[in-house]
């Protein structure tokens, strides 16, 4: 394997592994979800700060001011996104969220066709499909969860929402290709910071050693490090690889969830998030059982 390839691809699993224990410090914080968030971006940006610096990318000349409202209005959707997941944790677990928040490949592929005019062929609308059944699987599996029906439900919903939020702020970041990855990242938790801070109630000020320790990861090793791993190993990685390493994100947080809270999936929550996954898989690798189809919507 090449080198550069090998080191992408363990950038890529320490970036999926960080990913998959957020919703363990989420709820480990103990704070409000806004002020979580809030913190989140603080210290991330101060982290980010430091990491364009050395990169050599905060330079004007690297932004116009038409690209700088960009950013900064995908860093709304992606403080929104982050808000809603944060909000589902503690509603239908981290397991169910974080497989419901990888319909996101399905809602950009949607929102593609409206607003950027992408052909939506037979294979994606058929993979569409299986993750639309595996939805309705773990919807139905309300009744196994230790939470209430009503909590389970919007937590699910609040999932849909973030993985709408992301789709949106993916769309939006397609037109900014010649954007460092770092600097964009920096754009959105600054403005996260900037959006949030009206509404804080600042109840983290009074917060444990613990819920502090659990805010500094998530900015500093969650926002910051995950950030630079995330980008250097899409740097180096073909698409394809890319794509299928990025499961170990789901996979992680389904066993976090077990493991740090005792929370296992029904047999049917089971069926839903493997349709959900297999679906996202089938999407990202262009699976299909006749390769020479090509027909369109």
């Amino acid at each position: 394997m090449d080198k550069s390839i090998r080191r992408g691809s363990w950038e890529m699993v320490g970036a999926m592994l960080i990913s998959g224990t957020i919703g363990w410090f989420v709820l480990a914080a103990g704070v409000p979800v806004i002020e979580v968030v809030f913190w989140r971006c603080v210290i991330g940006a101060l982290t980010l700060v430091a990491v364009c610096g050395l990169l050599g990318y905060l330079r004007l000349d690297l932004l116009s001011y038409s690209t700088l409202a960009l950013a900064m209005l995908s860093g709304v959707a992606i403080v929104g996104n982050w808000l809603l997941l944060f909000a589902s944790y503690a509603k239908a677990s981290i397991a169910i969220s974080t497989a419901v928040y990888n319909v996101q490949p399905f809602m950009l592929v949607m929102l593609a066709a409206v607003f950027l005019g992408e052909k939506i062929t037979v294979p994606k609308l058929a993979w569409l499909g299986v993750a639309f059944l595996g939805m309705l699987a773990i919807v139905t599996a309300h009744g196994d969860q230790q939470n209430n029906g009503e909590d389970y439900l919007v937590g699910v919903a609040l999932a849909i929402g973030a993985a709408f939020l992301y789709a949106v702020a993916a769309l939006i970041i397609k037109r900014l290709k010649d954007v460092p990855p770092h600097l964009m990242a920096l754009i959105q938790v600054t403005t996260g910071a900037l959006l949030l801070a009206p509404l804080m109630q600042w109840q983290s000020v009074s917060a444990s050693l613990d819920s502090w320790a659990a805010l500094l990861t998530l900015g500093v090793v969650h926002t910051g490090l995950m950030y630079v791993l995330l980008y250097g190993a899409i740097q180096k990685l073909p698409t394809a690889l890319t794509g299928a390493l990025s499961f170990i994100y789901p996979i992680a947080a389904i066993f976090v969830d077990w493991i740090a809270f005792g929370h296992r999936l029904g047999w049917t929550q089971w069926l839903g998030v493997a349709a959900i996954l297999l679906a996202a898989a089938g999407l990202q690798r262009g699976w299909w059982w006749r390769s020479n189809v090509a027909l369109q919507l």
